[in-house]
């Protein structure tokens, strides 16, 4: 005799206040950006002023070109000491890396989260029709969850 289940289909979940929630609501709108011409040094005194790991290139387009971080700057420090070359004259466009991901504005903060997590970026820029408009850290994941950690997730 087979068992006989007496629980009716369930209702599909509404969605709650965290599902609703998108990248585009957290992300940085008002970036430090980056240019292929500028010298490793000089970003190097920007991320250090503007206490960031990284950033954004952009042409003057304003279209993403690459990413330029702190590890890629510690890089070049490392390969100009074995080299014995100057530090002063090697730009940008040299370092960054170029071939980046992005994440659409439209994702769900969450599954952005699970894309940090399978990735181990730091940070993702969002571009729309070609241009950048902003970018999604680990942080701002970080600041969405704090606000909805009266909501089940």
């Amino acid at each position: 005799m087979g068992i006989k289940s007496y629980i009716g289909k369930r209702a599909k979940p509404e969605k709650g206040p965290s599902e609703l929630i998108k990248v585009s609501d957290y992300m940085t709108r008002n970036l430090i950006t980056f240019r292929q011409d500028q010298s490793v040094l000089e970003v190097m005194d920007i991320l250090i002023k503007h206490k960031i790991s990284g950033g954004p290139v952009v042409n003057d387009d304003n279209e993403l070109v690459g990413i330029i971080s702190e590890g890629d700057c510690i890089k070049q420090i490392s390969e100009s000491r074995y080299y014995n070359q100057p530090v002063e004259n090697i730009n940008v466009s040299a370092h960054m890396i170029k071939n980046v991901e992005t994440i659409d504005g439209d994702l769900n903060i969450f599954d952005a989260a699970e894309k940090f997590l399978n990735s181990r970026r730091r940070r993702f820029p969002i571009v729309e029709d070609g241009k950048l408009v902003g970018q999604i850290s680990q942080k701002d994941i970080l600041k969405a969850a704090l606000e909805l950690k009266g909501y089940t997730w």
